[in-house]
């Protein structure tokens, strides 16, 4: 199998960036869900709250995070400066230390998005100095963290899992979808669908970089969105179709994807071309 795409997603629930590589970290793709939107209080803001959220790109230069909107100029913030406030924010049960990135950026957020349910929006920079470890009763042995992801460092899909989504979905009338649908970080080719479920690592094929497949992906909402307009065409789906199709036959719900850990190769570099090798 090779990786076919590499994907960043440097704030939580905005635009991804494509790349051709990227280094790897305990904690994902480097500057991966790096930021965050939250409300007043520092609880995570997803499109699940808010689909426009999907209208905003992200670009990432030698020092800056770039965020972009058709309807305002380009909001910049500097890589390097660490002297914003600290809060605690909150990404579903867990409390994370973070840096808030301050009143222009939630100035910002605002135009763009409004506010949530009477509450203002702010942008909030993960601390680096703080520790989120994963859920460890899915781990085996290893130490795992991220930063503001849903619970995971590294989400994993093949091109196979997606063209057998697809092929049920034309087969009811209903209109192809890109893997974007589904935010992951490294997309595969070369394997049949849902062959990822199988699989307890994955390995690059001279075993520079490894990881550990540790749990499915539940969906949610934001699958459903289209993510270049912010738009439900179809609501429900593909969740309803997942769902139908008993990806994980023992799990109730919909699943697409593999939540991962990085088992070796900190540092190193991930590039689209790799071959990688299933165990």
């Amino acid at each position: 199998m090779r990786i076919s795409e590499l994907n960043v997603y440097p704030v939580k629930s905005l635009g991804g960036i494509r790349l051709e590589q990227a280094t790897l970290g305990i904690r994902g793709l480097a500057f991966d869900r790096h930021w965050m939107v939250v409300d007043q209080v520092g609880r995570f803001v997803t499109q699940r709250q808010l689909p426009g959220m999907a209208r905003i790109s992200v670009r990432l230069e030698s020092d800056s995070l770039v965020l972009e909107h058709p309807e305002a100029e380009p909001l910049t913030i500097s890589l390097e400066r660490r002297d914003q406030p600290g809060l605690t924010a909150y990404v579903w049960d867990d409390n994370c230390q973070a840096l808030d990135e301050g009143p222009q950026a939630s100035e910002w957020l605002g135009r763009v998005l409004g506010d949530l349910r009477g509450s203002s929006l702010r942008l909030v920079r993960f601390d680096d100095k703080h520790h989120r470890p994963v859920e460890s009763r899915y781990l085996q042995g290893e130490e795992a963290h991220t930063a503001f992801a849903d619970g995971y460092p590294f989400l994993i899909a093949t091109q196979g899992s997606l063209e057998a989504l697809n092929h049920v979905l034309q087969q009811k009338g209903l209109m192809p979808l890109p893997m974007n649908r589904f935010r992951p970080n490294i997309v595969l080719e070369g394997s049949p669908g849902f062959a990822e479920d199988g699989w307890s690592e994955l390995a690059s094929l001279n075993d520079n970089y490894r990881f550990g497949m540790r749990k499915p992906c539940q969906r949610c909402k934001i699958t459903t969105i289209d993510q270049a307009t912010a738009t439900i065409d179809v609501p429900g789906e593909p969740l309803q179709t997942l769902i139908e199709m008993k990806t994980q036959p023992l799990r109730p719900g919909a699943y697409f994807g593999q939540n991962a850990t990085l088992l070796g190769g900190e540092g190193r570099t991930i590039a689209v071309g790799d071959v990688l090798v299933p165990y």
